[in-house]
C-alpha cells in the first residue's frame, strides 16, 4: 500500500493550479492559444488576427507575470505579491495575456465576466464548449456579487422578514470581513495563469485564501434555514435541500471562473462553519442591542469605522480594501436604520405569542404589492448611491489634496476608498432599513 499523503502534501495538491485547469477543461472551458508561442510575422496580419477577438475594440496587455518583464503601468501597490513556494503563479492584479488567432473552425468563446473597474484588467478569451454549465456557474459566482446582495437582502426585509433580513445581515458581515482580512493575512495569490483560465478578473488583485465567495454561499444558506426554521412552518427538508444545492453552486463556480484553488474553496467552507459554530449563538444579542440601545448607532459607526481602518493597514492597496469598507458601510448602516425604525414604531417584528408564522397565500395583490416594493425601494437605493458616490469622492479628494482628475487612480488612496465606500453604502444600508420602508408608509404599500 502506497503511505498516506501528510496534511502538509495534501494541502500542497490541493493547491495545485493543474487541478482547477483540469475541472475548466472537464466542463469545456479551454484557453486559446497564446500569442507568444506563435512565429513572427507581419505586423499588418497580427492586427487583422486580433481585430475578430477585440469584439468591442478592447485593448488588452500582455501579461507582465509571464517573463521578468516590468509590471503594469501605476503604482506598484496594485499588485499582491506572491508569497515564495507559492505555486509559482504570477502575482495578483497582473493582467491576463490577449489569446492567439483562432483557426477556421474555431469554437464558440467568451471573454471575461467583469472587467476590473479600478485595475484595468481583463480576462483572456477561452473556448467554451459546455454553454449550459457556463451560465449555471455565471449564476452561481454572482451569488457572492453585489449585485445578488443588493436585492437579496432588501427583499428580505421589505417583503418577507424583516427580523431574518436584519440577521442575515450581521451574520454577512461578520463572515465576510473575517474572511477578507484572513486573505490579508495569510496572502497566498490567486491560481496561477497559465495553466489556469481566468474567465474573472473583477477580483484578480485581491488575495486568494480563503476564498470569501465560498464562505458567503455557506454561510447565507445555513443561516437562513438557522434563523427562520421554527420561526415559520415549512418542511425541513427543503432547507436540508437548499443548503447543499446553493453551496456547491457556489464554490464550484469560484474553480470554473478560474478564482480559487480547491484548498481555497475548502477552507473557505471550514472557515465559515468555524465562525458560525462560534459566533451564531450572539446574533440574537447583536440584533436586539442594535434595535434597543440607547447609544447603538454611536458604538455600531464606530466599531465598523475602526474595523474598515485596521483591514486596510494590513496590506497594501487592493480591491479588497474598498469591497471591506463596503460590507462594514452596508452593516454599520442597515443596523443604524433599524435603530431608528424600530424607535419610531415603522417595522415591529411579529410577536413570539403567534410564531410560528404560516407562510400567507399568494395572491394578485400580495405580489403586486412585493413588486411594487422592489422596484420603488431599488430605484430609491440606486439614486441614493448615485449621489453620494457624487458627493464623498471629490469631497475626499479635495480634503486630503489628491488629484482627481483620475477617478481610479484617487480610489487606490486609503484616503478616498475608505470613506468613499463606508458613507455611500452606510447610506445605502440606512434606505434600506428606514427610508424606504418610510416610503413605503408614506404610500400605502408597507
Amino acid at each position: 500500500q502506497a503511505p498516506r499523503p501528510r496534511p502538509a502534501q495534501l494541502a500542497r495538491r490541493l493547491q495545485e493550479p493543474q487541478k482547477v485547469a483540469r475541472f475548466q477543461r472537464l466542463c469545456g472551458v479551454e484557453a486559446l492559444p497564446r500569442r507568444s508561442a506563435a512565429p513572427a510575422t507581419d505586423p499588418r496580419e497580427d492586427e487583422k488576427a486580433e481585430a475578430p477577438l477585440a469584439g468591442d475594440a478592447r485593448r488588452r496587455e500582455p501579461q507582465p507575470g509571464a517573463s521578468a518583464g516590468p509590471q503594469p503601468p501605476g503604482n506598484d501597490r496594485n499588485q499582491c505579491p506572491a508569497k515564495p513556494g507559492g505555486g509559482g503563479g504570477a502575482p495578483n492584479g497582473v493582467r491576463n495575456g490577449l489569446a492567439t488567432e483562432l483557426g477556421p473552425a474555431s469554437p464558440p468563446r467568451v471573454g471575461a465576466l467583469r472587467r476590473n473597474s479600478l485595475t484595468g484588467e481583463e480576462g483572456e478569451l477561452a473556448h467554451v464548449s459546455n454553454w449550459p454549465l457556463y451560465y449555471l456557474f455565471c449564476f452561481g459566482t454572482e451569488l457572492g456579487n453585489e449585485l445578488f446582495y443588493i436585492l437579496f437582502f432588501p427583499f428580505w426585509i421589505w417583503n418577507l422578514d424583516a427580523l431574518v433580513g436584519r440577521r442575515l445581515v450581521v451574520i454577512w458581515v461578520l463572515v465576510m470581513y473575517l474572511g477578507q482580512c484572513t486573505k490579508d493575512i495569510i496572502r497566498w495569490p490567486r491560481p496561477a495563469s497559465p495553466p489556469v483560465v481566468k474567465l474573472e478578473v473583477f477580483y484578480n488583485s485581491e488575495y486568494s485564501m480563503p476564498s470569501t465567495h465560498a464562505m458567503s454561499g455557506t454561510a447565507i444558506p445555513i443561516s437562513m434555514i438557522l434563523l427562520t426554521y421554527g420561526r415559520w412552518q415549512y418542511p425541513l427538508l427543503c432547507g436540508l435541500i437548499l443548503i447543499p444545492c446553493w453551496c456547491s453552486l457556489v464554490c464550484l463556480s469560484r474553480i470554473y471562473m478560474g478564482m480559487h484553488s480547491i484548498l481555497d474553496i475548502i477552507a473557505g467552507f471550514l472557515y465559515t462553519i468555524l465562525i458560525l459554530a462560534i459566533f451564531y449563538p450572539f446574533v440574537d444579542l447583536i440584533d436586539d442591542f442594535n434595535q434597543t440601545h440607547k447609544y447603538a448607532p454611536l458604538i455600531i459607526i464606530g466599531l465598523h469605522l475602526a474595523l474598515g481602518i485596521f483591514s486596510f493597514t494590513l496590506d497594501t492597496w487592493s480591491t479588497s480594501r474598498g469591497d471591506t469598507a463596503e460590507i462594514l458601510g452596508s452593516g454599520a448602516g442597515i443596523a443604524c436604520g433599524s435603530h431608528v425604525s424600530h424607535n419610531v414604531g415603522l417595522m415591529l417584528d411579529p410577536s413570539l405569542d403567534i410564531l410560528p408564522l404560516a407562510l400567507p397565500p399568494i395572491t394578485v395583490t400580495m405580489f403586486g404589492k412585493a413588486i411594487l416594493r422592489i422596484l420603488i425601494g431599488m430605484v430609491f437605493v440606486l439614486i441614493v448611491r448615485d449621489i453620494m458616490k457624487r458627493i464623498t469622492i471629490p469631497l475626499a479628494c479635495k480634503i486630503f489634496s489628491i488629484p482627481c482628475d483620475d477617478i481610479r487612480k484617487a480610489r487606490q488612496h486609503m484616503e478616498v476608498e475608505l470613506p468613499y465606500r463606508y458613507i455611500t453604502y452606510g447610506m445605502v444600508g440606512f434606505s434600506i432599513t428606514f427610508l424606504v420602508p418610510y416610503l413605503f408608509f408614506f404610500i400605502g404599500i408597507s
